[in-house]
């Protein structure tokens, strides 16, 4: 990617993996992020073509929409995940050597 994904991208991909059909407020208020962030970043992930975003036809509600990881917004989500892991386990590991010096 052009543009180098953060930690806030892994974990909007992270929530709307989970949570499909949730508002952004939803989203935003789980994320603790401001409803403006979250939908720049939501933005952001549909231009880069990881999110699709589409409205439910049978809701007259037009403001409920349906966000869904595209295939490379899968596969970007795995890549980040397992780099967030090792990540995580790199600090546990130094964490514990620091407790053992001790």
């Amino acid at each position: 990617m052009k543009n180098k994904l953060r930690d806030v991208h892994f974990e909007v991909l992270r929530k709307v993996k989970k949570l499909k059909s949730s508002s952004q407020r939803e989203m935003a208020n789980s994320l603790d992020m401001s409803l403006g962030k979250l939908n720049y970043l939501i933005q952001e992930l549909k231009s880069k073509g990881l999110v699709k975003i589409e409205n439910f036809k049978k809701n007259p509600n037009k403001k409920n929409y349906l966000y869904i990881l595209t295939p490379k917004g899968a596969k970007i989500y795995t890549n980040l995940a397992l780099n967030f892991l090792k990540r995580k386990m790199r600090e546990y590991d130094e964490l514990q050597k620091e407790i053992d010096e001790k």
